[in-house]
């Protein structure tokens, strides 16, 4: 209790970031939709995100290492509750597409300074329970998010100021937290050769994963609109989702714990599939079933990914997780960015329950291909696997820090500078005179 009370200033303003991601995150496909945007431009929001995520995982390190944690960490939060009031002033498809891309930077830089943090102040007795909470009260963060939608309408501007208000007040508890700045963020680097020789399944099924995870979180609510949902109902039923991914990665774990991994995937590469095929025939007929329908299918492609991750950990070699996770973090990605760029024109040429279509094709990629693996690589035994980690941040807003959190992480920091100093710490504090020379 007392690692926690030392941090709660670290995950409050962590919960409100991700609060303010969640409204916003979902609150643009709903007001796109009632501007009249097509399908492919909000296929593009969802794109821009995730490219402006992974260059602000490969720059906010560069950043963070000149002016220092808090500034980089304010300026952040600021800039990205900017961006949402500039959504707000300019209803135009290509700017929301720009500055989908700057919020997905700002975003992934405020989360990776939080987490560095967090890093900072937990031993290796306490990172997993710390990683437990603090992925937890995410979770809570961006449901409620979502939720906030169902009190309101958000073809006005109330919403889009809210957000803003939420992202400003996410960065006062680590600007008046009396914490030492940490150690240089961690950078994730990519190595092909490295991920392919370790496992070859995850590299393929994590981009996979990438495009399903990336075409439902992006269109997800498109989908409900287009068939007929309510505003509130659509986002009863993105929050259901998300909550049952982390809900079923549980039993999931257990079981992938116990058996071949690749088994574990395939089975839910296969429900998935069964889910998707379900709702391009009964989806839109009722809300309660739409939602119960979409609540499974978000149990499944929301819990695929830390399985790949621990198959992938299984393989690699002592002290390369965080090689392995940066790596499978970045072509994640990549297939986040090419999933709604494919999805949306088909579903604007075809019909809504197209998303699905995209899905099932990554999906019975990944089927085929494990499968073709299980006859070339024979199962590790139980007592040779690294532990499966519950990790609800996995979908949309793991960071190279998250990595370093991670307990199947190595116990030394891999991101320590001997050299290294805070800019802010080496500036003579407000209240002193300068040494004259």
């Amino acid at each position: 209790m007392s690692a926690i009370v030392s941090i709660s200033a670290l995950l409050i303003g962590s919960a409100l970031l991700l609060l303010a991601g969640g409204l916003h995150g979902l609150l643009l496909p709903l007001r796109g939709l009632h501007e009249g945007f097509s399908d492919s431009s909000l296929g593009l929001l969802g794109a821009g995100w995730a490219a402006g995520y992974m260059i602000g995982c490969l720059v906010v390190p560069i950043i963070v290492k000149r002016v220092g944690h808090t500034r980089s960490f304010g300026a952040l939060c600021s800039l990205a509750g900017i961006t949402l009031l500039l959504n707000l002033l300019l209803m135009e498809p290509l700017a929301w597409i720009l500055l989908r891309s700057l919020s997905g930077f700002c975003f992934a830089g405020a989360a990776m300074i939080v987490e560095s943090w967090l890093n900072e102040r937990t031993t290796p007795k306490t990172r997993g329970r710390v990683f437990g909470i603090y992925t937890m009260i995410n979770l809570g963060a961006t449901t409620l998010g979502q939720m906030l939608l169902t009190l309101g309408d958000p073809t006005g501007f109330v919403f889009f100021v809210i957000g803003s208000i939420i992202y400003s007040l996410a960065l006062l508890p680590t600007a008046l937290s009396t914490a030492a700045s940490p150690q240089p963020l961690t950078q994730a680097r990519l190595d092909p050769k490295l991920l392919w020789r370790n496992s070859p399944i995850a590299v393929l099924a994590i981009f996979m994963v990438g495009i399903s995870n990336g075409t439902f979180g992006t269109l997800g609510a498109v989908y409900g609109r287009r068939v007929g949902l309510e505003v509130s109902d659509v986002a009863i039923m993105m929050s259901l989702a998300l909550l049952a991914g982390a809900l079923v990665q549980i039993p999931v774990g257990y079981a992938s714990d116990r058996l071949d991994r690749r088994l574990v995937l395939v089975a839910m590469a296969l429900l998935a599939m069964a889910i998707g095929f379900t709702l391009t025939m009964f989806g839109g007929q009722s809300a309660v079933v739409t939602i119960a329908l979409i609540t499974a299918f978000g149990g499944m492609i929301y819990s695929m990914y830390p399985v790949i991750l621990a198959h992938a950990s299984d393989h690699a070699e002592p002290g390369d997780f965080l090689k392995t996770s940066g790596g499978l973090l970045l072509i994640f990605g990549t297939g986040t960015m090419v999933g709604p760029v494919v999805a949306a024109p088909l579903m604007s040429a075809t019909s809504p329950s197209a998303l699905f279509q995209i899905t099932a094709a990554a999906h019975l990629s990944i089927i085929v291909f494990a499968i073709w693996r299980m006859t070339q690589r024979a199962a590790l035994a139980s007592e040779d696997k690294t532990d499966f980690v519950v990790n609800i941040a996995s979908a949309r807003f793991a960071t190279p820090e998250t990595s370093v959190l991670d307990p199947r992480s190595p116990d030394e920091p891999q991101n320590e500078d001997p050299s290294y100093r805070d800019p802010v710490e080496d500036e003579v504090p407000a209240d002193e005179e300068a040494p004259r020379p």
